[in-house]
């Protein structure tokens, strides 16, 4: 028999007998998958940006899947109204949960915040971070060179050129939080949108005291307790020199803005103050009585 022909068969029978042995290994191994684990990855929004906890979409539809409750698992990227899509397919009850964006607590712009010296480096906040506290005196401040920017995958975060602070676009924002975890600062904060997307915070990290802080930067926190004493909800607290806003009892009344002496708190979406207007001074009415109107008759 020819050598080529004998080969053919043999190579031929070696394959038949390795599929047969595939084939039998993958029925002993197969692992079966619940099929809404698909179904539920159909309903998610796709951006694998981790901000749900879980490395992508499908980890997430997943732990949807085994999970006997809905309470602690939520997708910030599609809200309210995908989680009760998730529900419906697991027939689960989602949460409804309060929508949440991004905000940057740093106000050390060019204007408020004076650089004292000039970073020659690689242009990250990262790398900077490790090396030194920062151009300005704060060491708490934002340094500028855009992780934050880099990080975000819905284009939502951009660095203002005039200030050198990164601004948040809030239609874009889905609350991911991957800014959050590229800020080697810790400034970006997630917080509850609010009603009409008005929010009220402390843009501020320094936890120096007041002569120090304020001489890094004019617009710092300085701790003086105003705002605390303001507050009629107990929203605000005072730790390490430095005021936090808890945004979850914190009712938009404004008076901590009004008495914070260096503009620390930021006031944001809330439609313009009305000027007090200026009361007229009553004029004095003068009495006059009745013995005096008899008088004048006479």
């Amino acid at each position: 028999m020819n050598i080529i022909v004998l080969s053919l068969i043999v190579l031929g029978v070696l394959g038949c007998l390795a599929s047969v042995v595939l084939f039998l290994v993958a029925r002993k191994f197969n692992v079966e998958e619940d099929p809404r684990i698909d179904l539920v990855e159909e309903a998610l929004p796709s951006a694998n940006c981790g901000g749900c906890g879980f490395a992508g979409c499908r980890n997430f539809a997943e732990a949807c899947v085994n999970a006997d409750s809905l309470d602690n698992l939520n997708c910030p990227v599609g809200g309210t109204s995908t989680m009760t899509k998730v529900g419906e397919i697991l027939g689960l009850t989602a949460n409804a949960t309060d929508p949440m964006v991004a905000v940057v607590r740093c106000n050390g712009s060019h204007k408020n915040c004076q650089r004292t010296n000039t970073y020659d480096g690689a242009k990250s906040c990262a790398i900077a971070n490790s090396l030194y506290i920062g151009e300005t005196d704060c060491s708490f401040g934002c340094l500028g060179f855009g992780d934050c920017v880099t990080a975000c995958l819905f284009d939502a975060i951009h660095i203002n050129p005039e200030t050198g602070l990164p601004e948040v676009d809030e239609d874009k924002c889905t609350a991911c939080g991957t800014c959050v975890k590229a800020c080697p600062k810790g400034i970006i904060e997630l917080r509850k949108k609010g009603p009409k997307n008005r929010r009220i915070f402390v843009s501020c990290m320094n936890k120096d005291k007041d002569g120090i802080a304020r001489k890094a930067c004019s617009v710092a926190c300085i701790g003086c307790g105003k705002c605390v004493k303001e507050c009629q909800f107990d929203a605000i607290t005072i730790e390490n020199n430095l005021a936090y806003i808890d945004f979850t009892k914190c009712r938009l009344c404004r008076k901590c803005v009004d008495v914070c002496p260096t503009g620390s708190i930021h006031e944001l979406n809330f439609p313009p103050r009305k000027k007090q207007e200026a009361v007229p001074e009553t004029e004095e009415i003068k009495t006059i009585k009745i013995e005096d109107l008899s008088e004048s008759n006479d």
